[in-house]
């Protein structure tokens, strides 16, 4: 079956080239792609709710060209909840952008149907009229220059745990799903770039403290053999992917939440390296460990 008409919480939904292999390392296909997303959905959409979807579509799988999109395609259904957000500096010329809204399981199948298969969100959310409210999370994007791996990923994440401990901010790890990680953590601030000033700070502390292993600067040819805490993706410009959104890898890796004992104990790259399956499993067994992201009580940063 190929193609297919399916209601989803009351919406009809038309799915298409169902058979086509997305991964094609891995035999990867649409209806998987669909089966993952609506299988992790009760977990992913809390963490999709009320943030301006970035789409990376792949088309014609990962080995194909792929496309960022922002602005909601003309042929979505009109349930699709969507906002008006001002993009300045976009490189299509445009600005401003209608982006979707992930709320709803239809919404996240008629997504990953466009072959969406990354799924990137900003630090901040809106209010119920579309009114960008200031940044909820804070976010270290760790970025390892070759030969670093994850390992050396690992090892920087524990340091900037225990800095941010210093200040009262628990952090909680997750995998990029490609070659980094990230570190979030639940704030309230009292101005939209609050949160990119602490990180750029602290991220340049730890750069002058400990210079053979981390660097601050965005310079390419600074990075190989250390990893780079790219503080700047604290930007209410920028989005990072999504905790649970699959990546284009020759694999269907996902973006996984970590447990602190795995960054502590990570020993290989390939020790922290989640697929589909491994993640629904993990789900299973530990529930989200994003879910203190959700929380309505957070830390003043």
């Amino acid at each position: 079956m190929n193609n297919a008409l399916v209601e989803v919480d009351g919406h009809r939904l038309r799915l298409s080239n169902l058979d086509k292999v997305l991964y094609p390392e891995a035999g990867f296909t649409k209806s998987e792609v669909l089966d993952y997303y609506a299988r992790i959905a009760p977990i992913l959409l809390p963490h999709l709710k009320d943030r301006p979807l970035t789409l990376k579509r792949y088309p014609n799988g990962v080995a194909g060209k792929s496309f960022f999109e922002k602005n909601v395609s003309r042929h979505a259904p009109d349930w699709v909840r969507t906002v008006c957000i001002e993009t300045p500096g976009s490189s299509r010329g445009s600005d401003k952008a209608d982006y979707a809204l992930v709320q709803n399981l239809a919404t996240l199948v008629w997504v990953a149907n466009l072959a969406g298969l990354e799924l990137h969100i900003p630090q901040w959310t809106v209010g119920p009229r579309g009114a960008r409210r200031d940044p909820d999370l804070l976010v270290f994007d760790l970025d390892p220059g070759p030969p670093a791996t994850i390992v050396e990923c690992c090892e920087v994440a524990l340091l900037l745990r225990d800095e941010l401990a210093e200040d009262g901010i628990e952090a909680y790890p997750k995998t990029s799903g490609s070659k980094g990680m990230q570190l979030y953590s639940p704030v309230r601030v009292s101005t939209a770039e609050r949160t990119r000033e602490y990180a750029k700070d602290l991220a340049e502390r730890l750069a002058r403290a400990m210079p053979e292993l981390v660097v601050s600067r965005m310079a390419k040819d600074l990075r190989p053999h250390k990893v780079f805490i790219d503080w700047s993706q604290n930007n209410t410009q920028k989005t990072t992917v999504a905790p649970y959104s699959l990546r284009a890898q020759p694999v269907p890796t996902v973006s996984t939440p970590l447990l602190w004992d795995e960054v502590a104990e990570c020993q290989t790259a390939d020790d922290l390296v989640f697929t589909a399956d491994t993640v629904l499993d993990r789900v299973a067994e530990h529930g989200d460990l994003f879910e203190p992201l959700l929380a309505e009580d957070r830390m003043q940063l």
